[in-house]
């Protein structure tokens, strides 16, 4: 059996994972299973041999395996595209050479960058007191311990001090704040991930009860108090919570081009491209390579 791959790259890079070597084992598979079925002689399949190339020097990401299978190493979005597999055979030495041409896409993708992005009030002391400042600092503080065994950070988005006017109570200062909730990289993680713990929706969903509670118990230790209140106390009901699903640029979700991989980021195909952290690839008849970022 002969066999040669032609591989078509197409645009710049980024770092991905992928592979495509199921299909390739298949068809091999097949062909193996023609000549046990159809052949006169004894044959070993042992002794099928790939012949081309599985020496790439000029790539090193890609490797032909002894078996026949296509593997690739540092797969990048540039490497995203059309992969063409020409398999020429002989089903037995008395038969002609028969051939088979299989082409395929592959795609470059990436789990989504999702976040929980939380938004609470406070009732503060004068917006230029330095109390407002180190208030901050220590809630900052508390939250990412509470949620740093979980591998998750918090990261704060904003925070501004304003006069809002009550009906009954005048003008009162109150603390605007707005935080992210998200998954540590790997690098940044201080503890290995074990299987299940690191299922990161699991995670960020057990980082947003503890947050939820730690809210609830403030409320809680306010209505218990008979002293006057504090200057600065959470405001009951304030905190808001939305789910962020996120792309990196240059990917988006698809459900129907991509229906094997609903909630993937995919690499954007040439037509298409995604210039910010959106969901989606937005159309773009200028654009002819995989993963662009502008139009």
């Amino acid at each position: 059996m002969r066999r040669r791959e032609r591989r078509r790259r197409v645009g710049p890079s980024s770092v991905f994972l992928g592979f495509c070597g199921p299909l390739l084992a298949l068809a091999l598979s097949l062909l193996q299973g023609l000549i046990s079925v159809h052949s006169s002689a004894s044959i070993d399949p042992s002794g099928l041999k790939v012949v081309g190339s599985t020496n790439l020097p000029e790539n090193q990401t890609v490797k032909i395996t002894p078996t026949g299978t296509l593997l690739f190493r540092h797969f990048k979005h540039d490497m995203s595209g059309v992969y063409t597999c020409s398999l020429v055979f002989k089903p037995t030495t008395e038969q002609d050479e028969k051939s088979y041409l299989i082409k395929y896409v592959i795609y470059a993708y990436s789990d989504p960058n999702f976040y929980y992005e939380f938004t609470a009030r406070y009732h503060a002391a004068p917006c230029s007191s330095i109390y407002n400042t180190s208030f901050e600092k220590k809630l900052l503080q508390i939250l990412a311990k509470l949620v740093v065994e979980l591998s998750c950070e918090v990261v704060l988005r904003k925070s501004e001090c304003h006069h809002v006017k009550m009906q009954r109570a005048g003008l009162q200062n109150e603390i605007f704040f707005t935080f992210t909730v998200s998954s540590l990289d790997a690098e940044k993680g201080k503890s290995v991930c074990q299987k299940s713990a690191c299922d990161v929706t699991r995670r960020l969903r057990k980082a947003k009860d503890l947050i939820e509670k730690f809210f609830s118990q403030q409320v809680e230790v306010l209505g218990k108090r008979t002293a006057p209140l504090p200057e600065i106390y959470y405001i009951e009901g304030t905190l808001q919570m939305v789910w962020v699903n996120r792309c990196y640029p240059g990917y988006g979700i698809n459900l129907l081009l991509h229906p094997d991989c609903p909630n993937c980021c995919v690499v954007c195909s040439p037509g298409s491209y995604n210039p910010h952290e959106g969901t989606h690839c937005l159309q773009c008849n200028r654009s002819l390579e995989y993963g662009a970022k502008t139009c």
